[in-house]
C-alpha cells in the first residue's frame, strides 16, 4: 500500500531515472478523481495504443474519446524513448480487472495467477504507462522504447520502495486483453529486476534449476450465455455487462479486425453483433452465410474464435 506520488515527485522520479520526459498541457490536474478515489497505488501497468505516430497518440491518450473519457493513461511511451505525462491522478487506463491478481501484486508475489474475473477497480491502485505500437504482432518495438519502459517502471518502484513484481501488463489483469504484445512481461520484469537490483537489494545467489512455472489456465466462454447476451443487449437500454465473458469475446474480435477497440465494453450490443457477423462470414470464422452470419454466436464460430484467442467453450 502506498500513497500516490505527487506531479512534481513523479517527474522528478522519471527524469532520475535518465528519461526525456515531456510536459503535455495540463496534465498535473487532467483526471478522473470525481469518478472515484486515487489509491493507495500498488504497480505500474504496461499497454499498447493500438495507434501510431506520436502526436495523434498523446492527444487521444490526454483527451480520451466519447466511449472512454480521457486521461487513458499517466504516460505516453513514444517509440523513440521520450515519457509523455498526460494524466496526474485517477486515469480510464486498467478497468475492471482480477482482484486475485491484485492481491499477488500488493505481495509481490513470484507468480501470478490467472486473470478469470473483472470485479477490482483498477484505475484506482494503478499507474498506467500507453506504449505507442499497434499491438498487431507485427508493428516493432525499438530499443528504446523497449528502455523507457524499463526505466519508466523502475522510477515509479524506485520511489515507492517496489521490487519488479509490482509492474504487470494489461493482458495480465482483465480477462481477454492482450497488451503489450510484442514482448513478455516476464522478460520485461528481468529487465526492471537488474535495473533495481544495485540500489534495492544485494546481488542473489545463483538459484537451483527452478520450478516449471504453471501454465495459466485458458479463460472459459459459456455459448449459452453468450448466446442470451447477444440476444438481449442490442435491445437493452445503456450498456449493462449481462454476461462477463463478452469481454473475452469482443477483445479477440478486436484482435482479428472485426471490432474497434473503443467498443470493447462487455456490452453485447449492436456493434458487436456485427462485429460477430463479420467474424462469421470471414473464411477464419467458418465462412457462413444468410442466417447463419447473423451475428448470434454458434458453437463452430465461436470455437474457431477460441483456438485463435486462447479461450475455450463450453456449452
Amino acid at each position: 500500500m502506498a500513497t500516490p506520488l505527487t506531479a512534481d515527485q513523479l517527474l522528478k522520479a522519471l527524469r532520475d531515472e535518465g528519461l526525456t520526459v515531456i510536459e503535455h498541457r495540463s496534465w498535473r490536474t487532467n483526471n478522473r478523481n470525481h469518478k472515484g478515489p486515487w489509491g493507495p497505488v500498488h504497480g505500474v501497468m504496461i499497454h499498447h495504443t493500438v495507434t501510431s505516430g506520436t502526436t495523434s497518440s498523446v492527444e487521444l491518450c490526454y483527451n480520451g474519446h466519447s466511449a472512454l473519457p480521457g486521461p487513458l493513461c499517466h504516460g505516453v511511451i513514444d517509440k523513440a524513448g521520450v515519457v509523455h505525462l498526460v494524466g496526474n491522478g485517477r486515469t480510464n487506463h486498467a478497468g475492471l480487472g482480477d482482484g486475485n491478481v491484485l492481491r499477488a501484486v500488493v505481495a509481490e508475489a513470484e507468480r501470478l495467477p490467472a486473470d478469470n474475473e473483472a470485479n477490482t477497480d483498477g484505475n484506482r491502485h494503478f499507474y498506467g504507462f500507453e506504449c505507442v505500437n499497434l499491438g498487431d504482432g507485427k508493428d516493432s518495438w525499438p530499443s528504446a522504447q523497449l528502455d523507457a519502459i524499463e526505466r519508466a517502471s523502475a522510477a515509479v518502484c524506485r520511489a515507492h520502495g517496489w521490487s519488479e513484481r509490482s509492474v504487470i501488463g494489461h493482458l495480465e489483469w482483465q480477462p481477454g486483453k492482450i497488451d503489450p504484445r510484442g514482448f513478455t512481461m516476464d522478460s520485461m520484469r528481468a529487465r526492471i529486476g537488474k535495473r533495481l537490483a544495485p540500489a534495492t537489494k544485494p546481488p542473489a545467489p545463483a538459484p537451483a534449476a527452478p520450478a516449471k512455472p504453471n501454465p495459466p489456465k485458458a479463460p472459459v466462454v459459456s455459448l449459452a450465455k453468450l448466446i442470451a447476451a447477444a440476444r438481449h443487449n442490442p435491445a437493452a437500454k445503456g450498456t449493462p455487462v449481462t454476461y462477463p465473458a463478452v469481454r473475452i469475446v469482443e477483445a479477440a474480435l478486436v484482435d482479428a479486425g472485426h471490432l474497434a477497440k473503443p467498443l470493447l465494453d462487455g456490452h453485447f450490443g449492436t456493434a458487436t453483433v456485427t462485429a460477430y457477423s463479420r467474424w462469421q462470414k470471414s473464411k477464419a470464422g467458418g465462412g457462413y452465410t444468410g442466417k447463419a452470419a447473423d451475428g448470434i454466436p454458434g458453437k463452430d464460430s465461436l470455437t474457431r474464435l477460441g483456438k485463435r484467442a486462447g479461450f475455450t467453450v463450453t456449452a
